[in-house]
């Protein structure tokens, strides 16, 4: 959904260049709604459903802002945002159900520039966009880095190893001794989560919400399941875990050499 042009709405009163925001949403009275809300505040809105639209969009278009569901069928947003930022400068504004802080933490620590709880009010919304679009590069910067020759947005740290292994983020692809691993997107999922904070302890809980799991993670086994899933295939011994250790009781760690990523 593309909202009409009007009055310019840029970073602290600019209005030489219209700040472009996405929002991937897959309620459709709440994206239909926020969209028009921020068009209507001068900004260029371009609105979505799923995660695969959005990529679909990036192929041919660039944004300073993405406001992103998490909890959305197929690609979640957490692993979109991370998507994005490995292709263009840009802010994240994640929004979730979930409200219990150790949600907001996961979101943060994950990226995001800002985080707010579901139903959550349109003028909130706003306050938050313009508080993120002030911290980063005004439209016209971003617009010419993005074009500039040679520009490589990519985390510094898309390409990982651990003891044998080789993980390339961008194309996710898991490499061992013995070649290419066969990996399914729930494993890879806890996989990456894992390698972005590495030698932490990560919860139940924080590892759902990470991967965009809905089930009450104090009663779901799903986790454990997607982790002995993992170990199998990253493990010489899964009873005997090197890499994705168990703390009883509290969750697991992914113990990572500090000079291995």
């Amino acid at each position: 959904m593309f909202v009409p042009n009007l009055p310019a709405a840029g970073y602290g009163g600019q209005t030489a260049l219209r700040a472009r925001i996405a929002i991937v949403e897959d309620e459709p009275d709440l994206r239909d709604a926020v969209a028009e809300y921020l068009g209507a505040n001068g900004y260029d809105v371009t609105a979505v459903g799923s995660a695969a639209e959005m990529r679909a969009l990036v192929a041919t278009s660039t944004f300073n802002l993405a406001i992103l569901d998490i909890a959305m069928p197929g690609e979640d947003g957490l692993s979109l945002g991370r998507w994005l930022r490995s292709h263009m400068p840009i802010g994240l504004i994640y929004a979730s159900a979930a409200g219990a802080a150790i949600d907001r933490i996961v979101g943060l620590e994950l990226g995001a520039d800002d985080y707010l709880v579901k139903p959550y009010e349109l003028r909130e919304l706003l306050a938050r966009v313009r508080s993120v679009l002030r911290r980063l590069p005004p439209p016209e910067e971003a617009k010419a880095a993005a074009a500039a020759p040679g520009a490589d947005h990519h985390h510094a740290h898309r390409a990982l190893s651990f003891g044998d292994y080789s993980v390339d983020l961008d194309s996710r692809r898991l490499t061992g001794p013995a070649g290419v691993i066969d990996m399914a997107k729930s494993e890879f999922d806890v996989l990456e989560v894992f390698l972005s904070r590495p030698n932490r302890l990560l919860t139940r809980a924080a590892l759902s919400e990470a991967i965009g799991m809905t089930e009450e993670p104090e009663t779901s086994r799903a986790v454990d399941i997607r982790v002995m899933r993992l170990r199998k295939k990253i493990e010489p011994d899964p009873a005997n875990p090197r890499f994705l250790r168990t703390v009883r009781g509290e969750g697991y760690i992914f113990a990572l050499a500090e000079d291995a990523h």
